[in-house]
């Protein structure tokens, strides 16, 4: 048998294992591999912690060698609680894929990974998959995700007693713990520094994929949405405005929640740029200009901002159990349709009908990865006319969904010019990107006119109005990031304030009593999708126990609603109080 050289920690053919490269024992194996993925899969990780701390001094490369070192020791140490040789070395190969698409990520669009980045993975659809497809995508996942497979796959540890096992880990501790006693010595301020940017611990690969990962799956065990929940506000009740006629019209709300679409780039909002070209000429229109989102990425702020729970309380768990307002007003008896070109509801349509749109409805308006947003109208004038009743149709966008952001327009709206025509962003300057992405807006300004042309032309039957919100922004390169889903906390502007926009008909202004200069002084407060629950109850006439007109955007507005009948609203404190919330709140679900 061939013996094992005492120089060396891994050796072809060596005894012990049939692997074309041999260990001595798993804190070898796991340094190896704790040094790989510090070395190849942190580069972004890496930039960043060289901008924050080298100011060209020894002391500085002293503290970013001993943090690798410290960070080494991590990794490994965290392998090494996986008992066995088997489960040790299958976790290394489950962990090559996860840090290369980690590190496409950060490295690709600065895109830090937490737990709602792995939930909006995981959720991607074969449409948006597609549309993340790249050679850069392909070298990733090939190059370092799959060929260090075989590497791997073909090493081997050597057999060892558990004494033996207990003196390797023993040593390689307290070395570790020295190490780390050493940087907390030397380097107190930088570490405390360090601690202040939280945002490079969710760059770190792969211990931030790995948390989010382990976060996502006990968030995912609650399950999907069930089809009975519960309704947190009582049975919702209409209300009437004094001098209301009894035979007014029903209501109609077209309610858009736009993708992907972000503040700073709207006309309407300030921007120097005429991507709003037709809204800007309505009468009537609102734009609030100081709204933030619920979330970063969908997954999180479309079920947020239907939920009553607001963001600091929200949970998708908790949502999950409740229903959301779409659930509400339909109990009230509002028709309600979701009508989806997108990668669904999240769970917001689960109980009412759904329309998703796919390459099946419209060839000449899809492709294989995605449809044009024009799609959502189709087929819904002839029905909307023979309808009655007050109606809520909502449509889900693709909007400005990143990265192929040229994809998301027809070539009739391409405005800005010259755009960037790939999704691999970095390869394009900074003006493409956004010449690419305001012509997204662009499109969305024409398709939300057509739809308030649509209820104009309706007006014969329904008060109409339309409510236009984003689910949540985008980064377009500003330092170095790209698309959303960064930790909220750490989130910039661009992917937490959102456009919001209200228009009114003639008819629901007249019979609501809407105060336009009142309206225009609303659109300059702030608010966030912590409003939206609320507003749309109030918007259609609908109340529960939950409902604060403080939190409906158009309350202040509004003429005075006559309070709830004192039977109704003891009715509604009873059902409060035996869900196991007081009574007294439902006082202000019968007034504005």
């Amino acid at each position: 048998m061939t013996q094992v050289p005492a120089s060396g920690e891994m050796t072809q053919g060596a005894p012990g294992g049939s692997g074309l490269y041999h260990f001595r024992s798993p804190v070898t194996f796991s340094l190896t591999a704790a040094v790989f993925f510090l070395a190849v899969f942190n580069m972004r990780f890496w930039q960043e912690m060289v901008a924050v701390f080298w100011q060209g001094r020894i002391a500085d490369a002293l503290f970013l060698l001993l943090l690798a070192l410290v960070l080494v020791f991590g990794y490994a140490a965290a392998l090494l609680l996986l008992p066995g040789r088997s489960l040790l070395k299958g976790t290394v190969i489950f962990l090559f894929p996860v840090c290369a698409m980690a590190s496409f990520c950060a490295d690709s669009f600065g895109l830090a990974i937490d737990q709602e980045m792995i939930r909006s993975l995981m959720e991607t659809n074969r449409r948006e998959a597609v549309g993340l497809v790249s050679p850069s995508l392909l070298l990733y996942a090939v190059g370092l995700g799959v060929l260090p497979l075989f590497l791997v796959g073909r090493a081997s540890m050597a057999a060892m007693n558990l004494r033996r096992h207990l003196l390797h880990r023993a040593v390689f501790l307290m070395c570790g713990l020295a190490l780390i006693a050493l940087a907390w010595t030397a380097f107190p301020s930088r570490l405390e520094t360090m601690h202040r940017h939280a945002h490079l611990r969710y760059l770190s690969v792969p211990g931030a994929a790995v948390d989010g990962a382990a976060r996502f799956a006990a968030a995912a065990v609650a399950g999907p949405p069930i089809e009975q929940v519960a309704e947190p506000g009582g049975m919702p009740h209409r209300v009437h405005l004094e001098g209301q006629a009894n035979g007014a019209k029903p209501l109609l709300m077209f309610l858009v929640v736009g993708e992907t679409a972000r503040h700073g780039n709207f006309q309407l909002g300030g921007y120097a740029r005429p991507t709003n070209p037709r809204l800007s000429r309505l009468d009537h229109l609102y734009y609030f200009s100081d709204v933030t989102s619920c979330g970063t990425t969908t997954a999180i702020s479309l079920p947020c901002m239907f939920s009553h729970l607001g963001r600091d309380a929200f949970s998708l768990t908790q949502a999950r159990r409740h229903a959301n307002v779409l659930d509400t007003l339909a109990k009230a008896g509002v028709r309600i349709e979701w009508r989806d070109n997108n990668a669904g509801s999240k769970g917001v349509s689960a109980r009412i009908k759904t329309v998703q749109f796919r390459q099946r409805n419209s060839a000449s308006l899809c492709d294989v990865e995605s449809c044009l947003d024009e799609i959502l109208l189709s087929g819904l004038e002839p029905r909307l006319r023979e309808s009655a009743g007050d109606t809520l149709i909502a449509f889900h966008q693709m909007g400005s969904h990143g990265p192929a952001y040229h994809k998301r327009y027809p070539q009739s709206a391409e405005t800005f010019a010259p755009v960037c025509r790939t999704n691999e962003l970095t390869r394009c300057s900074q003006e493409e990107v956004r010449n690419a992405y305001d012509n997204t807006i662009v499109y969305t300004d024409r398709l939300l006119a057509e739809k308030i042309a649509l209820l104009k032309s309706l007006s014969d039957r329904f008060d109409t109005l339309l409510l236009y919100v984003s689910d949540h922004g985008e980064s377009l390169g500003e330092n170095g990031i790209h698309l959303h889903g960064a930790p909220y906390e750490l989130a910039p502007e661009e992917q937490k304030r959102i456009p919001f926009i209200i228009w009114l008909s003639d008819g629901y202004r007249d019979r609501f009593g809407m105060d336009t200069s009142c309206m225009r002084r609303q659109s300059s407060k702030s608010y966030s999708h912590d409003n939206l629950y609320h507003t749309l109850q109030g918007a259609m006439a609908t109340r529960n126990a939950l409902y604060r007109s403080e939190l409906d955007m158009l309350a202040a507005c509004r003429g005075k609603a006559p309070p709830a009948p004192v039977e109704q609203m003891a009715s509604m404190g009873a059902e409060r109080a035996g869900q196991g919330q007081p009574p007294e709140a439902s006082v202000a679900a019968g007034r504005e």
